[in-house]
This record gives structure tokens, C-alpha cells and sequence, in this order.
């Protein structure tokens, strides 16, 4: 936890604890009856840092939109005054013609005067409203209240009695409640009423976003922060964000996003199955944006993701909203079905569909939108002939804007003591702006072990990937992990080469093991295992806290608000 500048007093009343986060600070009652979990912070820091990123994008986009709507303006006015003067009173006579052309003079100096005296408009950028459905102690809203400079108010929602009341509480403790200002002895004026900067609103989150569906009424944010699985509050907020808006989702229902545990759980939640492998994690943030995409695309409305990261024991995406029939026909191009070994992991994309484009004579495209051919691989995994799972239908699209993600590291690096968890922000937004676009990630030493050999270096891997013509970057979902355009064949004939000279003692792998058949195959080309000048990133060559250390024993996702305390009750009783 971090301050900045002078911390204000405080009262705490008995029976309470004053919890202070950067600028703001909450009241926690000794009951569990509000939730609130210390480790977020990071989560509301980087809320904090993105949805300041995305007003200024917004606040750029409206300003060039304004800027090209005025200088078509004026190029009509220009037109219209010209075509004006063009016309020209009939005139008998040189005298009456030189009074009409002095008369014409005078009338074009008046009207230069009038518009040079008339005050020119100037661009002046909006305030956003947000909506926090699911607020809690209301620390987050009151946090978006202070930090944000653009914030014209929030609404903090919550459908427990107990929940509103500490939030009533917490924003009162903050100096962000309605209020009437004071005005000074013997004045004749009325006081007048401070509008609440955070307003507090007792309901179903649902309900509150459907009332706010129709355009005149919609949000300009909306972050949905439950207490595990957004999926149900999802259809609510893609109709009641505005177009250009921003949906901030987190879930923190892993035990069904990222293992095979609950896959019955996991495709009513989200409409496809997990994946059981390494990259359980990134394939958790792929889920969720194939809910968001086509929860949006029932109401013509696309999904632009642009930060989804797979943090601790949840997932955190930032995505915009928009709307647009073209692009919601786009999305079954951008969504796949994965055939995943269960012996060496490989996976295989089976694309739902693709789109083609023409262009005609007259040089207009038109887009063709045609389903996909199948299957892209036989019943058994051709690597090591293990059996296939599937896994999806999930997002195969990019996951992160790299514009936006650079902008969102330009500001925090430019405010690091405005957050208390800067460096980790910026150690997780540098490997995510340098991530590729390509699904998935492998760790050397996962492949290694597939192999029974001695594990390269993560430099050697990545290196001997570089020069056999691929691309290669970090992964922030997994610490020692890579992601690449090779596919696992490729990845697997590094390590075949690898094994050349690191033997593998064959009297220690067992006659069925997927190893015998992997180790069967001869590389198609020697790797070279020496130092690629690209192998060292960005990320890599400064010191930064890119992963997670552990801030508290047994920290993880605490205890669910209000249900120690439903336990006590009934022993009691």
C-alpha cells in the first residue's frame, strides 16, 4: 500500500479498522460482512492506470471527431458565403455599378467583423460515468473517484443491506457524499448541493445494468469484480456500456477455468471446455473473451480486447465495446476449437470459420464468410500418439492492444508513487506488450521432461527457435515460459536436436512411454543453440517483478462475505 501526498485525518470509531490504500481509506467492521481482500490492490492499481489510458484514447477519438466535424463546417460556410458573392445585382450603368460593388465591399467587411467578433467553440472533453456493480466495502469506486480526473461520478452497487451500508460509510469517510456547502455569514444566496461523486445504489447488479440498457442511459465503464465467476452479470454489461466504452471483467473461479475438474461446470459458465496443460491459464482468458464476444455479438455489438492477463489466482481483461454488424460477423473467424495430446500437450486449431475477401473492378471489397474445413489432425497425436483432447470453442484472436498497453506503461512509469504495486505493474504490462498474438506458451522444462533429458536454458530454446526463422517472445501468464509462430513439431525437433548431444538413458523410460515415439522421429534441420541477438528482450535485460512473490502466509482468495459469520450463528444456535 502506497500514499500519496499528505494523508487526511481520520476518525475510527470503536469496533472498526482503518484499511488506507493509496489516497483513500475504508472503514472494516470485525465482521465479515462487506468483502474486501488486501492482495487486490494490484488489481485495483492497474484498473486505476487503464481505465485513465482508455479516457484519454476516448478523449483523443472525440477530439479529432469534433475537429473534422468543424472544418467541414467552416468549408461549408466557406463554400456558401462564395457562392453568394458570386451572384451579383444587375446593374444599369458605370455608376450604379460602383455603388453596387461599394455597397458589396461594405456588406463582406460587416460579415468578416461579425464572424472575427463571434467566439470561436472550443473542444471541451467530457466527463464518464462509471458502474461498479458488485462494490462491497466500496473501496474500489471511491479509488476510481479520486484518482481518476475524468470521473464525472460512480455507481456503487451491491445487494447486501450490509455491503451499502459500509459503503455509505466508506464514501462518507472520504468526503464523497452528497453534501451542502456552506456559504458565508450574512449572505442573501441559497446553499447550494455538492452532488455525490460516488453514488451509492442498494439492488440486483443485473436489474441496474438492464435499467441502464437504452443509449440515453448508458455507462461510459463498467467493471464487474464478483466473488468468482462474472458469467452471470456479462449479458447485462455489454448492453449498458456505451459504444467506444470499457468493460473490465475479473473471475476467480480458476478451479473451473483452468483445469479439467469442472468441465460440465466451465461450459455452462462459458460456453466451452478447458484445457488440461501447462497453458491452462492463458486458455482461462480466451474462455472468458469467447463469453464476452458473443454475449455482445446477440446485440450487433464486437468485443476489442486490449489487456487480459492471467494474474495469481484470477483473471483481469479490459476489453471495448462497439457496435458493428461487420465485425460481429468477424467473430466466428476469430474463435477455435483445440485438439490437445495428453501425453506430449501438443495442440491443433480447428478454426470455426474463415472469411475471404474480393475485391471488385471498382475497387470495393466485399467480405465472404464461409465455415472451416476439418479435422486438422487424425484421432491420435502424430508427435507421440497419444490421445487427443478437446478443448474451446474459445477466442483465437489477439488478446492484447499493443497501442494500448504501451500507453497504459508510458503512465504508470511516468506516476510510479501514485501506486503502490508500480513495479509489478510495470514488470507484467512490459511482458505483455511484447507477447505475441499466437495462442499459448510452452516452458522449456515442461518439453524437457516429455524428452527425459537435461532442460536447455530458456536463452538456448529461444534461440534455437530464432534461427530457425521463428518468432519469439515471453509469456506473462507463466514464469520461465515462451510463446512462438513454431508449432510444437518445430519445438520438438529443437529438442530432438538437443538430445543429440545431451543423451537420453533410454533404460529409464518405460516401453510405453510417449517419449520412445517422440525420440523415434530424426529433426528435420540441426538447431542452433548459440546466442540470437533477439533472444534477450526488452523485459529481460532490466531488473522487474514480472510474477507475483507471496505478500502474506496463505494468502489466496479469502473467505466468501458473510459465511464464517453464518456458521458461527448456527453452532451458536
Amino acid at each position: 500500500m502506497s500514499a500519496t501526498g499528505p494523508s487526511p485525518s481520520f476518525t475510527v470509531p470503536e469496533g472498526f479498522a482503518l484499511h488506507k490504500e493509496n489516497t483513500s481509506a475504508i472503514l472494516l467492521p470485525a465482521s465479515n460482512d462487506a468483502f474486501l481482500n488486501p492482495v487486490q490492490e494490484f488489481n485495483r492499481d492497474l484498473s486505476v492506470a487503464c481505465i485513465r489510458a482508455w479516457g484519454a484514447l476516448a478523449h483523443a477519438e472525440k477530439e479529432r471527431k469534433w475537429r473534422l466535424a468543424a472544418e467541414r463546417r467552416a468549408n461549408k460556410a466557406a463554400d456558401g458565403g462564395s457562392a453568394h458573392k458570386a451572384k451579383k445585382p444587375r446593374t444599369e450603368g458605370g455608376a450604379s455599378a460602383a455603388a453596387a460593388e461599394k455597397q458589396e465591399a461594405s456588406v463582406q467587411v460587416e460579415e468578416t467583423s461579425k464572424e472575427t467578433a463571434k467566439p470561436q467553440p472550443e473542444f471541451r472533453p467530457q466527463q464518464f460515468v462509471i458502474l461498479e456493480a458488485l462494490s462491497a466495502t466500496g473501496l474500489r469506486s471511491i479509488r476510481y473517484a479520486h484518482e481518476i480526473p475524468s470521473v464525472k461520478y460512480v455507481i456503487a452497487n451491491d445487494l447486501s443491506p450490509a455491503a451499502v451500508e459500509a459503503m455509505r460509510r466508506n464514501v462518507e469517510l472520504n468526503d464523497l457524499h452528497e453534501k451542502e456547502e456552506t456559504v458565508a455569514e450574512g449572505s442573501t444566496e441559497k446553499p447550494r448541493v455538492r452532488p455525490a461523486k460516488v453514488r451509492v445504489n442498494e439492488g440486483d447488479a443485473c436489474a441496474l445494468m438492464y435499467n441502464h440498457r437504452s443509449e440515453r442511459n448508458r455507462v461510459d465503464v463498467v467493471d464487474l469484480d464478483p466473488y468468482g465467476t462474472a458469467a452471470p452479470f456479462i449479458d447485462g454489461a455489454v448492453q449498458c456500456v456505451n459504444d467506444g466504452g470499457l468493460l473490465c471483467v475479473t473471475c476467480t473461479d480458476m478451479s473451473v477455468l483452468a483445469t479439467t475438474n469442472y468441465p460440465e461446470k466451465c461450459f455452462s459458465n462459458y460456453g466451452g471446455v478447458p484445457v488440461k496443460g501447462e497453458y491452462c491459464h492463458e486458455a482461462a482468458l480466451r474462455l472468458v473473451l469467447h463469453t464476452l464476444a458473443t454475449s455482445a455479438a446477440r446485440y450487433g455489438r464486437y468485443v476489442q480486447p486490449l489487456l487480459s492477463l492471467s494474474i495469481d489466482f484470477y483473471v483481469r481483461l479490459f476489453v471495448r465495446v462497439f457496435t458493428s454488424p461487420i465485425e460481429v460477423k468477424k467473430v466466428f473467424s476469430k474463435t477455435a476449437v483445440y485438439h490437445v495430446c495428453s501425453g506430449c500437450q501438443s495442440f491443433y486449431e480447428q478454426p470455426l470459420g474463415r472469411v475471404t475477401e474480393q475485391v471488385s473492378q471498382k475497387g470495393n471489397a466485399n467480405l465472404h464468410f464461409k465455415v472451416q474445413t476439418g479435422p486438422p489432425v487424425s484421432e491420435r497425436c502424430p508427435e507421440c500418439n497419444s490421445v487427443l483432447h478437446v478443448a474451446g470453442p474459445m477466442w483465437s484472436g489477439p488478446i492484447h492492444s499493443k497501442e494500448f498497453v504501451a500507453s497504459v506503461l508510458s503512465h504508470v512509469e511516468a506516476n510510479e508513487d501514485k501506486y503502490g504495486t508500480s513495479a509489478r505493474m510495470k514488470g507484467m504490462l512490459t511482458v505483455a506488450k511484447e507477447e505475441l498474438d499466437t495462442p499459448f506458451y510452452f516452458t522449456p522444462s515442461r518439453i524437457a521432461s516429455h524428452f527425459h533429458c537435461v532442460c536447455p536454458s530458456l536463452d538456448e530454446t529461444a534461440s534455437a527457435l530464432l534461427h530457425a526463422g521463428h518468432k519469439v517472445s515471453r509469456s506473462h501468464a507463466c514464469a520461465g515460459s515462451l510463446k512462438t509462430s513454431a508449432t510444437y513439431a518445430d519445438i520438438h525437433d529443437v529438442f530432438r536436436s538437443w538430445v543429440k548431444t545431451h543423451p537420453v538413458r533410454m533404460d529409464k523410460v518405460s516401453e510405453n512411454s510417449p517419449t520412445r515415439q517422440l525420440l523415434s522421429k530424426e529433426p528435420k534441420s540441426e538447431a542452433n543453440f548459440k546466442r540470437h541477438p533477439e533472444s534477450v528482450t526488452a523485459s529481460s535485460k532490466v531488473k522487474l517483478v514480472r510474477y507475483q512473490q507471496n505478500p502474506t502466509p496463505n494468502w489466496g482468495p479469502g473467505a466468501k462475505p458473510g459465511a464464517k459469520r453464518k456458521r458461527g450463528q448456527e453452532g451458536d444456535d
